[in-house]
């Protein structure tokens, strides 16, 4: 080889190396909390009447069910109580509570590189959903899901770059006692990421345990309401415009203990919401007002995320259908009215009705998905791994959800013109006297990571490289790294002192 070759593969080496090198957080092509809001599918008119709709559905029918500590809280502030038990909200009520209202919040997690700062249009990828079974790719059926398995959905989200935070995705079938479950769900989750966690309980009355664990992870109490890195998920009303009376009670201990509340409001459009798609937007937008009431009643500025979260019937069967495009135009809205009132939101994408990762999931995931994150959703919920229409989850769909949504964040991260990109020099360089091509120019290779994001599974090669490859399949690589990744060391194990207290206090499933 001449010395000329033996720079040329020196250079080569060099520049590969440099590409396997990780990019400091500021030169990744795509990461947390990139700004959307490219995509609008509702005019500054529409919004203007989903407002008035939901003004006027709040001050003429109200919301029932309250718990009699919620009715007192509204009603101290404002809130009017009708001879139907019915509570209805003035105007100016709601307009105050907006005015008090957190408009910037950090979810925080465990290791403070992961923290999750809401406000304006930044977008976050993530999973929820409370699955009742497993996908199991390799026989292609379901089973229960167990709280191994969601120990192992958190582990593998750990080492996933684009999913950013972990909201429970599945229910612990195999832990039958309901505190012990709501408590399992928290350890499981809390021992497998560093990740923000979001969670919810099935009675009031387990929530001082939970927060006596939280204490316990987070070094004390003073430690968890400096950095609460568990949020709750919170249903606290059963469309159409009632509240839910056990989860308005969980939801006054949680802000009583530093935790930040998803105000959710999941109505199905045609069932228990209205079917047209604007009407579905304004009760769920109506619902999640009197929630901030609520919240802000009890103490101004605490964290509440704005979480319309209404989902879409196929109108044939009545059954859920979250991998419509009905359902990505309903999330999209929902983000819209998010920004309209300039609070921090969430909502639901990336459902696939599709049994298994396959071409369907595909096209349900991403769709969805995409249009989110160009909405500028700042919490995107059941971003990867749902399948079943929130019946299933899969373990390999959410390593697969991986690579998509880095696609996906490429899309919200948009195209950047300026003096340098739009390449005028290059151009002359290469086309006057140059090499005709732009494989090896400066500019291409500066640009390689920085611009341009690359899937770690999906296979861009050509047939014949993939012939000789042995013809790799993507599920079964998809597996292969589900095992390699359970199998890594975690971060975010206990220290032994403090996982023997746990257990010692509470009867944790997991050996």
């Amino acid at each position: 080889m001449t010395d000329t070759q033996n720079r040329r593969a020196g250079g080569r080496a060099a520049r590969k190396a440099a590409r396997a090198a990780p990019l400091s957080e500021a030169m990744r092509p795509v990461r947390p909390g990139m700004q959307g809001g490219t995509y609008k599918p509702l005019t500054q008119l529409d919004m203007e009447r989903i407002n008035e709709a939901a003004l006027c559905a709040l001050e003429e029918i109200g919301l029932a069910d309250a718990p009699q500590s919620g009715i007192d809280i509204m009603v101290g502030a404002g809130a009017i109580l009708g001879d139907d038990g019915r509570l209805r909200y003035p105007r100016a009520l709601i307009e105050d509570m907006l005015a008090k209202a957190n408009r910037e919040i950090t979810l925080c997690a465990r290791n403070p590189k992961h923290d999750l700062h809401l406000s304006e249009k930044k977008v976050h990828y993530g999973t929820a959903g409370a699955a009742v079974h497993m996908v199991d790719v390799q026989s292609r059926s379901y089973r229960e899901s167990t709280v191994r398995d969601l120990h192992n959905a958190a582990r593998i989200v750990e080492h996933l770059d684009n999913i950013h935070f972990v909201q429970r995705p599945m229910v612990c079938r195999d832990v039958l006692d309901n505190r012990e479950m709501d408590l399992n769900t928290i350890y499981a989750c809390a021992t497998g990421t560093e990740k923000h966690i979001g969670t919810s309980f099935t009675e009031p009355n387990f929530v001082d345990d939970a927060f006596e664990m939280l204490h316990m992870i987070a070094g004390g109490e003073d430690k968890w309401r400096e950095r609460p890195f568990v949020s709750n998920s919170n249903c606290f009303v059963v469309p159409p415009m009632k509240f839910a009376t056990e989860s308005c009670q969980v939801m006054e201990k949680c802000i009583a203990g530093g935790m930040p509340i998803l105000l959710l409001s999941a109505g199905q459009a045609g069932a228990t919401a209205p079917a047209p798609i604007a009407g579905a937007i304004v009760q769920a937008v109506a619902e999640c007002l009197a929630g901030l009431v609520y919240v802000n009643a009890i103490q101004p500025g605490h964290p509440a995320i704005f979480g319309t979260w209404p989902f879409v019937s196929d109108l044939r069967t009545g059954a859920m259908s979250g991998g419509s495009g009905e359902q990505a135009l309903l999330t999209a809205g929902c983000a819209q009215m998010h920004h309209y009132y300039g609070l921090p939101g969430g909502a639901a994408a990336g459902i696939a009705d599709a049994k298994l990762p396959d071409m369907q999931a595909g096209w349900e995931q991403a769709m969805s998905n995409v249009m989110a994150g160009l909405t500028g959703l700042n919490m995107v919920y059941e971003a990867a791994g749902m399948h079943a229409s929130l019946l299933g989850f899969c373990h390999e769909s959410l390593i697969l959800g991986d690579d998509l949504l880095g696609q996906a964040m490429r899309c919200v991260r948009g195209i950047e013109v300026s003096e340098d990109t739009v390449g005028l020099e290059t151009m002359r360089a290469t086309c006057l006297g140059g090499p005709g091509h732009y494989l090896g120019s400066d500019q291409t290779l500066s640009l390689m990571q920085t611009e341009y994001i690359y899937p770690v599974l999906a296979d861009r090669s050509s047939p014949k490289e993939w012939q000789e490859k042995d013809r790799p399949d993507l599920i079964e690589q998809a597996v292969a790294r589900k095992e390699t990744l359970i199998a890594a060391p975690t971060q975010a194990a206990l220290p032994p002192e403090v996982d023997a207290q746990i257990r010692q206090r509470f009867k944790i499933h997991l050996n």
